[in-house]
C-alpha cells in the first residue's frame, strides 16, 4: 500500500529528522555535481538536502506517483532555495520514466510498495552511471528478512552486485553497484 499525500508530514518530520539524518545517511555516496535520482521523494526528505549536496552543478530528480506530493516537495525546494536543482517527475506505479543516467539513486522505505519489483530494479540498473550506486532501504516493520533478502536476489538478478550493509536505523538497507555487462 502506498503512503497517502496527505500523511506527508508524517514521513517528513523534525521528529524523524532525529534518526534518520540525510547528510549522514547520503554523506558517503553524494558528491558536488551529481546527478541523483530519488525515487518515492515524496515531499522532499531526502531530495531537498540532496540538492544541497550535489550543489548548483549537481542535479536532483525526484520522483513520485502523488503529484501532491511533488508540489508539497516543489514548494518547500523554492523555500530552501534550491528548487533550480530539483527537477520532480510523476511516475506510474509500473515505470520511473525516461531520465540522465545517475550517480546515485535512493529509494528509501519504497520497494516494498512497488507492484513489479524485478522490473522496478532492472529500470533502476538501467538508469545507474557505470558504477552507479543505488541506495535501497526498506521500514522493519513492514519489511521481513525474507521479503528483504528477496528483494536484493532480484536486484543480483537486474545486474546489481550488493556493495555493502550500510547500518540505518529502524531500517534494512543495502548498497548495490552498477554491473556492468561482459561480453
Amino acid at each position: 500500500m502506498v503512503c497517502p499525500w496527505w500523511l506527508g508530514f508524517a514521513i517528513d518530520n523534525p521528529l524523524r529528522r532525529l534518526f534518520h539524518v540525510p547528510a549522514k545517511i547520503l554523506g558517503p555516496y553524494v558528491r558536488p555535481g551529481d546527478t541523483v535520482i530519488d525515487v518515492g521523494a515524496g515531499t522532499g526528505f531526502f531530495s531537498i538536502p540532496l540538492a544541497g549536496m550535489v550543489g548548483t552543478a549537481g542535479r536532483v530528480t525526484a520522483i513520485d506517483i502523488q503529484p501532491e506530493m511533488l508540489l508539497a516537495l516543489a514548494r518547500k525546494a523554492r523555500t530552501k532555495g534550491v528548487a533550480e536543482r530539483i527537477t520532480p517527475h510523476l511516475a506510474s506505479p509500473y515505470s520511473l520514466g525516461e531520465h540522465r543516467e545517475a550517480d546515485f539513486i535512493i529509494a528509501f522505505w519504497v520497494v516494498h510498495e512497488v507492484p513489479d519489483q524485478r522490473a522496478f530494479l532492472a529500470e533502476v540498473r538501467s538508469l545507474l552511471k557505470p558504477g552507479g550506486l543505488f541506495l535501497l532501504v526498506e521500514p522493519l516493520v513492514h519489511v521481513s528478512e525474507k521479503s528483504f533478502e528477496q528483494t536484493v536476489q532480484f536486484a543480483a538478478e537486474a545486474g546489481l552486485a550488493v556493495m555493502g550493509s550500510p547500518g540505518i536505523r529502524l531500517s534494512r538497507g543495502v548498497l548495490l553497484k552498477r554491473k556492468e555487462e561482459t561480453f
